[in-house]
């Protein structure tokens, strides 16, 4: 009788044991699965992370500054030109050769200052930095002459140029205002040569057309007389109007010259 009391209780004790042997599988297949949802979500989390970091990237990647382009807009005086070339500085120096792009939306202003940016835009040309100027809204004045600075230089269809006489404000005893006059006809005789050396401009013609008056010129009159390189930002209806229009003036071209 004992004999059989003691299988039982052996039995009781192997069940026992391996519930809890059961118990403790469980527990440690739990604490796996456990450990597998945390090092998913850890994944997860990762994942996420690398791909707000690779978005933050591709914006700054897309911002102008990373992209070495320079929105002129406002006046051009002693701060402005200050601001822009510690910029061009700056990339200049961080990314030698780089190419440089600065597009005008200037009312322009005041001359010293502007033939600094010019010549300082120069001395980036000189140094192999392949500068590209360009003009959206309009380049008047001053910004006109700066719009020339670059090795290309575009505008916009709907943009446009204005070219003056220099303007100073003279004050004093005679002698010193004649002396102001012939400063300016320095500045303006600089001014010509700029214009007719990037341009087909001759000096007369420009006289002509700045003479007591405001010179503006549109987008298509500037390619016209090589102000700029391009004209760029026209409607597409328009070029599909230009080129449906070719074919007819290249008629009228060859029978004119059969004639």
């Amino acid at each position: 009788m004992s004999e059989e009391k003691r299988t039982k209780e052996e039995v009781k004790a192997e069940i026992a044991a391996k519930l809890a042997e059961a118990k403790k599988t469980e527990a440690e297949i739990k604490k796996v699965e456990a450990e597998t949802r945390k090092m998913s979500a850890e994944a997860y989390k990762a994942e996420l992370e690398a791909e707000k970091a690779f978005e933050s990237q591709q914006r700054n990647k897309s911002k102008d500054e990373e992209n070495h382009l320079y929105r002129f807009s406002g006046g051009v005086d002693k701060s402005s030109v200050t601001k822009c070339m510690t910029k061009l500085t700056e990339w200049a120096r961080l990314t030698p050769k780089c190419d440089i792009e600065i597009i005008f939306a200037s009312p322009g202003g005041e001359i010293i200052s502007g033939f600094e940016l010019f010549d300082f835009i120069q001395s980036l040309r000189n140094r192999g930095h392949k500068i590209t100027t360009g003009s959206l809204g309009y380049a008047a004045s001053m910004a006109g002459i700066l719009l020339q600075a670059g090795d290309v230089r575009w505008i916009g269809h709907q943009s446009w140029m204005m070219i003056h006489r220099a303007a100073f404000g003279a004050h004093g005893k005679t002698f010193e205002i004649e002396d102001e006059v012939e400063f300016v006809k320095r500045i303006e005789e600089r001014i010509l040569d700029i214009f007719t050396t990037r341009s087909k401009i001759t000096k007369q013609k420009i006289k002509r057309n700045w003479d007591r008056k405001d010179w503006w010129i549109s987008a298509d009159e500037c390619a016209e007389l090589q102000l700029v390189d391009e004209v760029r930002a026209k409607m597409p209806e328009m070029k599909i109007k230009t080129s449906k229009s070719l074919p007819k003036r290249r008629r009228k071209s060859a029978r004119r010259k059969k004639q």
